[in-house]
């Protein structure tokens, strides 16, 4: 069996993979292009990749693939039909992220809930040496307790995210972009009451035609004035120039992003020009990387394609003894 790993510097160098190589060759390229692909995928049995499409243009060279593993929770990277139409498996893996996710959405919100680059500067910059107070506190903040908190994407992560923030004692809302039932425990709101009533807003929705767009120059006129929002979904569910209006006309108080619509960060996005990291922090798309998470990750993959290929072994021998099954029975008769 051929293992080709098509952009395994997504996974990071300090994950231990060598469990793979027991499994059979094993090729890792950091990088692929989608021009790249074809030629690196021609004789593989499994590729595994996070964000390199894998479509006929891609594939279409590859004779022996069988199983497609993506490295992450979403799959639009992936021409599903094309490879139900020529018997090619694929596996994703969700659940192996939900704690460090919701771990970074509370460092981004205490970030910019309690004004820590300034304090943090206030500091390093010596005017605090020698100051005449002992305490300083020109840049006000408030508590997570008593507010109310909005999360739009009620999963694993969202639940775990309303878990905690209902430890520090804040009222949790959601809101379901697709419609679905309530779930027991938490309150259901529509959209108009979760950006209005909202002291705190995370999204943690995957990107679909729900989704898409959702948080648009509309949504952040609904918001409070002191609303601190948050994007740990996918980037394309935020209008980036409506983001960007927002915080020019201090519309919103802050907010933190983790993703954005293009990934890398392209020139031309507008939140560049937004300099005050007090009321907007940008991280590159770090929420799901945790050493314990991405390494949980590769042991979930490699799960899976131990499975698949024993799976695929147990049924080719029964299939076999079957047709030996039948062929002495044949020969008896």
């Amino acid at each position: 069996m051929k293992i080709v790993f098509l952009d395994v510097k997504t996974i990071g160098e300090d994950i231990d993979l060598s469990a793979y190589d027991e499994l059979g060759e094993v090729v890792k390229y950091s990088f692929s292009s989608p021009e790249e692909v074809p030629a690196r995928v021609t004789d593989a049995d499994v590729i595994i990749l996070n964000k390199v499409p894998v479509n006929e243009q891609t594939i279409g060279t590859a004779k022996n693939l069988k199983l497609v593993c993506v490295t992450a929770t979403g799959t639009n990277i992936l021409d599903k039909e094309y490879l139900d139409s020529k018997g090619i498996a694929w596996r994703n893996v969700a659940g192996y992220s939900t704690e460090t996710v919701a771990q970074h959405t509370f460092a981004m919100l205490l970030f910019l809930l309690e004004k820590l680059r300034y304090y943090d500067d206030y500091v390093k910059e010596e005017r605090y040496v020698n100051d005449v107070s002992f305490t300083h506190f020109a840049e006000h903040f408030t508590e997570i307790h008593g507010k109310t908190w909005g999360i739009i994407g009620l999963g694993a992560i969202g639940r775990r995210v309303a878990e905690i923030a209902r430890a520090f004692g804040a009222k949790v809302i959601y809101y379901s972009a697709s419609g679905a039932p309530a779930q027991e425990g938490y309150e259901q709101v529509d959209f108009e009451t979760l950006l209005t009533q909202s002291d705190i807003i995370s999204v943690h929705a995957p990107l679909n035609e729900h989704t898409e767009g959702l948080i648009n120059s509309k949504a952040f006129k609904k918001m409070k004035s002191s609303c601190i929002f948050l994007n740990l979904g996918r980037g394309p569910i935020v209008d980036e120039q409506a983001l960007y209006d927002a915080l020019v006309r201090n519309q919103i108080a802050a907010a933190g992003l983790d993703v954005l619509c293009e990934e890398p960060m392209s020139a031309d996005n507008p939140l560049v020009q937004f300099k005050d990291s007090k009321r907007l922090l940008i991280t590159p798309h770090i929420a799901w990387a945790s050493v314990e998470a991405r390494t949980h990750l590769m042991e979930i993959i490699h799960g899976q394609v131990k499975d698949f290929f024993c799976l695929r072994s147990t049924f080719c021998l029964s299939l076999q003894f079957f047709c030996n099954l039948q062929s002495i029975f044949f020969c008896k008769v």
